[in-house]
């Protein structure tokens, strides 16, 4: 896995420019009526902060609004690169699907190694848990979700219960878990990941596949089809692994879509390229109405 901040200019067809790609993205965001509540901590280190979204207020709200799902989004950047500001848009996008959408920071390589990264993500959950009520968010009903490196840590905190329970976060409030292109399988292979994931730690400990089980919640696994960074075949083994525990699990492989598309594709500029932002929506929408909701 190489670092993923520049890449999303190849789908703007803005190569090689990762800040002017980012902008484009997150312009039409500037201008979405979205609520966004920036920089609030979860801990006492710079990199542990968050941006809340909100759905704008409608002309005339009702008295006591139901109080709405909430989305946990990690960005990708194999652990050593990204900010929240930057994926601006996503926030935005689930926010207008009807969902308060919370994008945290998380501490990155050389500063920490696996598993301090998790242990941040687990915290941002504990502070959604518990202050999801202020911005209209139901703390009963989170929904985890990530790119790439962000798609490995929104699946270990929703399989691996270990890392939510020590944060002090109930993991019974997980209704939902929604990876786009993550490495399940992690097998490091640049000298930057031998070092991030390295002893005392073995694979068993940071590959997502051996946490498996009855315990996990409904799950959604995207992935391009022509994903040279991260191979298809983690969600197709993830997607298996969960099955054969009973778990509900519905994937979408992208023809053609590498990498990147999974996450440009949720920008307004990047839509057409793959249907991911619908997906995910009728996604949603089907859990709410199975759920009785």
């Amino acid at each position: 896995m190489a670092a993923l901040g520049g890449a999303l200019a190849t789908t703007l067809a803005l190569s090689g420019c990762t800040t002017l790609a980012f902008g484009v993205a997150n312009l039409p965001a500037y201008f979405s009526g979205v609520e966004r509540a920036a920089g609030i901590p979860f801990g006492s280190d710079p990199r542990q902060r968050l941006d809340v979204y909100r759905p704008a207020a409608s002309p005339a709200p009702a008295a006591s609004p139901a109080a709405k799902p909430v989305i946990v989004f990690w960005y990708g950047g194999s652990w050593d690169d990204g900010k929240r500001q930057d994926y601006r848009f996503v926030g935005v996008a689930l926010a207008r699907l009807g969902y308060v959408t919370v994008i945290p920071d998380y501490r990155l390589y050389p500063q920490v190694r696996f598993p301090l990264f998790l242990d941040d993500g687990a915290q941002a959950v504990a502070w959604v848990q518990q202050h999801a009520a202020e911005y209209g968010g139901d703390p009963r009903r989170l929904i985890l979700m990530g790119h790439s490196a962000g798609a490995h840590m929104a699946a270990m905190l929703a399989l691996n219960r270990h890392y939510l329970t020590a944060a002090g976060a109930d993991p019974s409030r997980i209704v939902a878990l929604i990876g786009l292109s993550g490495p399940y399988g992690l097998t490091p292979n640049t000298a930057a990941l031998n070092d991030i994931f390295s002893a005392p730690f073995t694979p068993h400990d940071w590959q997502v596949l051996p946490y498996a089980s009855s315990l996990a919640p409904p799950t959604l696994l995207l992935h391009g089809g022509a994903d040279q960074l991260v191979w298809v075949s983690n969600t197709v083994d993830l997607a298996a692994s969960l099955r054969a525990q009973g778990v509900a699990v519905e994937t979408r492989i992208y023809p053609d879509r590498g990498h990147v598309d999974m996450l440009a594709a949720i920008s307004l500029p990047g839509r057409r390229r793959a249907p991911v932002l619908a997906d995910i929506a009728a996604y949603l929408r089907a859990l709410e109405t199975s759920a009785g909701r």
